[in-house]
């Protein structure tokens, strides 16, 4: 046997090696799993959790003890993700038996933590099993699942550390938890109706109501009525998703006048009737992560209009704790499930916190007494080309992290962006994306920020090095970043952070060409960028080529009203004089001419290359949405309406130049002609797609022949449109490229903090490998990308 590149032990010898496990291996069975294995293989040793993860000692027969290395990896449980399995030799001790020892709390801490995990189907068995103790017990888990990171407060993952801490377990619960052949051994959340948490039915007072609560709050849905259901990571609101009254009301009270609603399903067979369920849509809606998984709609199912008003998806979710399986067994019918805030603030998960900002909103609170320690949302997710896409990182995969295929070289704290922000904790070659934080655009959203950083640098024991952040002068995260201590910090360019987040989850180098297009992005230029094609790796990159700049009339009054982009795009196209006949102008009438005088004028109107804004335009000039109630809506209504089946597209000039130059004018020229000439507007909103997608294909094939490189980079929240992506790709595909797409993190800025702790990371290698003398320069050397980061001193 070879340990360490040294041999030891010949056939039939006795060995002793001491292992240690890395990875995901905590608060998932592990140490049960290790003790069953050396037991069934009569080998002696102990095994227990340390702040690095699993150490083992193992002694036995050497044949044996290389069977026990391998089947450490191949039979895990299903929890758990083994990274590395490091082994060296000890003197055999003749010791017997093995045994499970305590916890070693010293050091620093450099385990993972497990997300929470969606109901078994052996604990499933149990909750409908009248003679199991259990039986409709709403907190059933075991080691294979139930929470996990909502409740952890510290490593190593113990109950004392978990917000269990102050439920002791029952003589029968503390059996099963130190019998090695149960499945609750060592489950550190275990318990059962004798000495676990208990729900209570309340009403918008405070007060219990009678009866059993999951019947009372099933009626309650029933009756219209809408209730606060507190789940894994913290509150969420509920009401019948057959009811159009109910979930006006809901909309009414949250005030969320338009963005969908999710809708939680009892069983698949419930899914396939409302929506259409392919193989990895059906494997994401099943799987431990159990997230919103957003599916095309069937029709309307049943499901009442004002829940996704509009549109031809639909999210969708099964019950992923034993509460929500009882729950919709109950409720005849599948629930609205949405966050339990008012629009734009955060998820509620304090019981009090929730009694106070959800009773304006819930008529009812279905409720219990084990707390929330991190308050996270649900995960939403689409399959895309056989494999997941993230949209919104969250429950069920935060904060298990991103595998980096590089080293990060001092711990790197990236602060995100303004918008779906999270933050990343990079150390080695793990970067740890925190769960969905959203818009830092309030104080209770930023104070949740702030907290949920300090957690995390608890809990992974990490203490950064370096800071990475979004230069943007005005974001909250920006503002966080320059005002705390770190011995480094890193201002990475939002676009370079959306194609360097690329890069990291396909584990790609670069240089690639990288498409960035989304709505906002504050560009080194100091004007707003958002359609963006660079010649990037991950220490830095060349605006290689951009859409023409636009004037934005109004500012942030141009992003709420995209008619007002429509009139700037139409001012530009057609040198201030548009075509009659526009229904665009005459809704406007009053007005648009003030608004085109007002972005000729400069004042309060930035330039923008944003590709966001001119799906905005689009969408306004066909009638498609004037006025948005959320981020990006008139993008996503004007995705719905397109005619599939028209395979038209309109041309842009692309203007060769360093950078080169797309004109989004002339897709609004086209489709203002077409407009005018009776052409449908779904029509129009296919060929302006196509044309968007010939555009990308174009300048890209300019690009390669610049530059050689044939890998591109599809990144920025205009890719969440399946249409655009899905017609990209194979545009793309077709003409010879290598095309990389997100998968493990959020194309939108969700996706940010990764990208911005690998940029951190990338210029933290370059720099250990430069002498102080001839550290980089801030432009780079010929043949580098033209804006290269360099990692400045925080004094600085």
């Amino acid at each position: 046997m070879e340990i360490g590149g040294a041999e030891i032990g010949g056939v039939g010898s006795t060995v002793r090696l001491r292992v240690r496990v890395e990875g995901i291996v905590q608060g998932v069975g592990f140490r049960p799993f290790v003790h069953t294995l050396a037991t069934k293989l009569r080998l002696a040793g102990h095994v227990g959790n340390d702040v690095s993860g699993v150490f083992i000692e193992v002694e036995g027969p050497v044949e044996t003890v290389e069977e026990f290395l391998a089947a450490l990896r191949r039979l895990a449980p299903p929890l758990s993700v083994v990274d590395r399995v490091a082994t060296e030799p000890m003197p055999p001790t003749d010791t017997r038996g093995f045994a499970i020892v305590a916890s070693d709390r010293a050091g620093t801490a450099a385990t993972l933590i497990s997300a929470d995990s969606a109901t078994c189907a052996d604990c499933l068995r149990e909750l409908d099993d009248p003679a199991d103790r259990r039986y409709r017990y709403p907190f059933i888990n075991c080691t294979n699942c139930g929470p996990r990171f909502t409740i952890v407060r510290g490593v190593p993952y113990d109950r004392p550390l978990t917000t269990m801490a102050g439920f002791p377990m029952c003589p029968a619960c503390t059996a099963e938890y130190h019998d090695p052949a149960d499945r609750r051994f060592h489950a550190q959340p275990t318990c059962c109706p004798d000495c676990g948490p208990a729900l209570v039915l309340r009403d918008a007072a405070g007060s219990p109501l009678p009866g059993d609560p999951i019947a009372g709050a099933a009626g309650a849905l029933r009756a219209g009525r809408i209730l606060a259901v507190k789940g894994l990571g913290g509150y969420h609101l509920a009401c019948s998703a057959t009811d159009p009254e109910a979930a006006g009301r809901l909309r009414s009270r949250k005030h969320r006048e338009d963005k969908p609603f999710a809708v939680m399903v009892p069983d698949l067979a419930t899914a396939r009737r409302l929506c259409e369920v392919d193989p990895v849509s059906e494997a994401l809606l099943v799987s431990r992560a159990g997230p919103i998984v957003l599916m095309d709609r069937r029709g309307n199912g049943g499901v009442a209009g004002p829940v996704a008003p509009g549109n031809r998806a639909l999210g969708v979710l099964l019950p992923y704790t034993p509460l929500h399986h009882l729950l919709l067994r109950h409720a005849a019918g599948p629930i609205v499930l949405t966050s339990g805030n008012v629009s734009d603030e955060p998820i509620a998960y304090g019981d009090t916190d929730a009694a106070t900002r959800l009773a304006p909103i819930a008529d009812t609170f279905l409720t219990h007494d084990r707390p929330v320690h991190v308050r996270t949302d649900d995960s939403v997710v689409r399959a895309f080309r056989d494999r997941p896409m993230l949209l919104r990182r969250s429950r069920g995969y935060a904060p298990e992290p991103v595998r980096l295929a590089w080293d990060t070289p001092r711990p790197v704290l990236a602060c995100g962006a303004e918008l779906k922000n999270t933050f990343c904790l990079a150390r080695g070659r793990h970067a740890v994306v925190s769960q969905h934080i959203g818009d830092l655009e309030n104080y209770p959203t930023l104070r949740s920020y702030a907290e949920g950083i300090e957690h995390f640098r608890r809990l992974f024991d990490v203490t950064p090095a370096v800071i990475a952040y979004d230069p943007h002068p005005e974001y909250l995260s920006t503002k966080y970043a320059l005002e705390h201590e770190v011995t480094d910090r890193v201002a990475v360019q939002h676009h370079h952070a959306h194609i360097a987040s690329c890069l990291a989850d396909n584990g790609h180098p670069g240089p690639v060409i990288g498409v960035a297009f989304d709505g906002t992005g504050y560009g080194t230029d100091g004007t707003i960028w958002g359609g963006e094609l660079l010649i990037a790796d991950l220490a830095g990159f060349t605006r290689a080529g951009h859409f023409a700049p636009v004037p934005l009339p109004g500012g942030a009054a141009a992003i709420r009203h995209p008619w007002r982009m429509a009139v700037a795009y139409l001012d530009s196209a057609f040198a201030g004089a548009p075509p009659d006949g526009l229904d665009l102008l005459r809704r406007h009438d009053g007005s648009w001419r003030q608004v085109a005088a007002l972005g000729r004028g400069g004042l309060n109107s930035p330039p923008t290359s944003s590709a966001g804004r001119l799906f905005d335009a689009v969408a306004a000039l066909i009638g498609v949405r004037d006025t948005a109630n959320y981020e990006g809506q008139a993008a996503i209504e004007l995705e719905q309406r397109t005619d599939r089946a028209e395979d038209g597209a309109y041309r842009a000039g692309i203007e060769p130049g360093e950078p080169l130059l797309i004109a989004g004018v002339d897709l609004i020229r086209a489709a203002a002609a077409d407009l005018t000439a009776g052409v449908a507007p779904g029509i129009i909103a296919a060929r302006f797609h196509n044309g968007m997608v010939d555009a990308i294909v174009r300048a890209c094939a300019v690009l390669r022949d610049a530059s050689g490189l044939a890998t591109v980079a599809l990144s920025g929240g205009v890719f969440q449109n399946l249409l655009l992506l899905d017609r990209a790709v194979s545009r793309l595909s077709a003409a010879g490229f290598e095309v990389l797409t997100h998968s493990r993190v959020p194309p939108n800025d969700g996706g940010i903090s990764l990208g911005q702790a690998a940029v951190a990371a990338a210029l933290d290698r370059a720099s250990r490998r430069t002498a102080p003398s001839d550290r980089a320069p801030t432009t780079s050397p010929p043949g580098m990308p033209d804006h290269a980061q360099v990692i400045q001193p925080a004094a600085t």
